[in-house]
């Protein structure tokens, strides 16, 4: 009898022991720091650890630069290295192509700069984006529109307030394609020259037009024939918009031939540049084989607010 006793009582703290929370809390805790120094130990875990300063790439904080002005950040590059372990784990060896990447911010922002005009984006971003500034060539905006859909390619188009008062539904038809509309002052004034409050009425006048037409309000102010002051651009960022001008002007106002437009572009363009343009039969009858051509450089296209942005792209067959 006192043999049973003893087995019962052995078996009744066995089970309690196993079933206690307290003490599976304990053992998982175990299991837990266990994993991570095993895997910190592995001479896998530690060759990850060793290469990825190799392939992390610092952000580039945004700044004033004398030639360019205002010139936006961009995102770094760093490894991940519990999940390039986790995804090497399986093979148990260093494989570069199997690194995981997280994007690192600038500490230094567009918005944290000074008002300063914008003539390009960042220097190592592999896209450029189409300026097209809109007052008049109504005749060609459904041919270029149809190209741009074609290729499925998103533009800025900066309209003017009077223009957008005549043609609201051109307006909307350029919003409802996916493009993306900035202000390009009411009546096409040399913003130079024309007093502050006048700046203030252009710019207040012509993003109501075209709030009212398209629902959207601009956050770009493109001065006409780039035109501008200092007291200009300030004025622009009392309205939380940001000026911008151009990198390549295809100067299609003088009617150039479609490959002399072409040459003109390609020729130039680069990594964060502004290409400026306008509803013209150049313009049109270029814009098919300049895409084709500019996408053959690697290079993205998109709005100017793509290409501030500070996402970091990686180029066709670049090694990060």
């Amino acid at each position: 009898m006192k043999r049973i006793s003893i087995l019962v009582i052995l078996f009744l703290t066995a089970w309690f022991s196993v079933n206690n929370p307290l003490v599976g809390n304990y053992v998982s805790s175990l299991k837990e720091n266990a994993l991570p120094v095993s895997k910190q130990d592995s001479s896998l875990y530690q060759s990850i650890v060793k290469n990825a300063p190799t392939y992390e790439i610092p952000p580039s904080d945004a700044k004033i630069d004398s030639v360019w002005k205002a010139i936006p950040g961009y995102n770094g590059l760093k490894i991940d290295i519990e999940a390039s372990y986790k995804n090497m784990k399986k093979d148990g060896r260093f494989d570069e192509k199997k690194l995981v990447y997280i994007q690192t911010k600038p500490a230094v922002h567009l918005k944290d700069l000074p008002p300063s005009p914008i003539y390009r984006g960042h220097p190592d971003k592999p896209m450029v984006s189409f300026i097209i500034n809109v007052a008049w060539g109504n005749e060609y905006l459904s041919s270029i529109l149809a190209t741009l859909k074609k290729h499925q390619v998103s533009a800025s188009f900066f309209l003017e307030g009077n223009w957008v008062k005549n043609n609201p539904d051109l307006a909307k038809m350029i919003v409802s394609a996916g493009h993306e509309v900035g202000n390009h002052s009411y009546t096409h004034p040399d913003m130079k020259r024309i007093t502050a409050q006048r700046t203030r009425e252009q710019l207040v006048k012509t993003n109501e037009v075209i709030e009212a037409a398209t629902g959207v309000k601009p956050v770009w102010f493109a001065p006409p024939s780039g035109s501008y002051r200092d007291e200009t651009v300030k004025i622009a960022a009392e309205y939380q918009m940001n000026t911008v001008m151009w990198t390549v002007d295809t100067i299609d106002w003088q009617k150039p031939t479609p490959d002399t437009l072409i040459n003109r572009v390609i020729s130039k363009i680069d990594n964060g540049s502004m290409v400026l343009m306008h509803p013209t039969s150049s313009t049109a009858q270029a814009l098919d084989r300049l895409i084709v051509l500019i996408k053959n450089k690697n290079l993205e296209i998109g709005t100017v607010s793509e290409l501030m942005n500070e996402e970091r792209l990686i180029k066709k067959g670049e090694k990060r």
